[in-house]
């Protein structure tokens, strides 16, 4: 699968300020059976963005339509855990092309490089005042 070529981003932000997400809680194994690099944004944080009737969890941010952007803004430490690349592939499919946190898991990122998703690490004060600047206008 060929990836697009990240060059410049204009796009809203959608925040996740949730810590410590790993990389079932981002795409749980039990999908991970596909042969192909696509299909997993349909998955991207099944268990936190639907019930177990598969309809929507309304208080999920992914279910919210204020928030359509290509940037997820997450807590620290994101993208822990096991090292499958099918959470990036997943992060890519639903449509990010920017995650912004204070720490990620190095494999994460590496896998995120190298499928065209720019993870942007920043200091924990910083994240805080991205979080505000989503609050105060999702349109930001």
């Amino acid at each position: 699968m060929a990836y697009d070529k990240f060059e410049i981003l204009k796009t809203t932000a959608v925040p996740l300020p949730i810590e410590n997400v790993d990389t079932d809680q981002i795409i749980p194994a039990r999908f991970l059976k596909a042969t192909e690099r696509k299909g997993f944004g349909d998955n991207l944080f099944r268990d936190w963005r639907y019930n177990t009737d598969n309809s929507p969890k309304e208080q999920f941010v992914l279910n919210n339509p204020i928030y359509k952007g290509k940037i997820l803004v997450g807590g620290k430490n994101f993208g822990s855990g096991s090292s499958r690349e099918h959470a990036a592939w997943a992060i890519y499919d639903y449509g990010f092309r920017c995650v912004v946190s204070s720490f990620f898991a190095d494999i994460f990122r590496g896998n995120c490089l190298n499928i065209g998703v720019l993870p942007v690490q920043v200091s924990a004060e910083f994240l805080n005042e991205i979080f505000k600047a989503i609050e105060a206008d999702p349109n930001t």
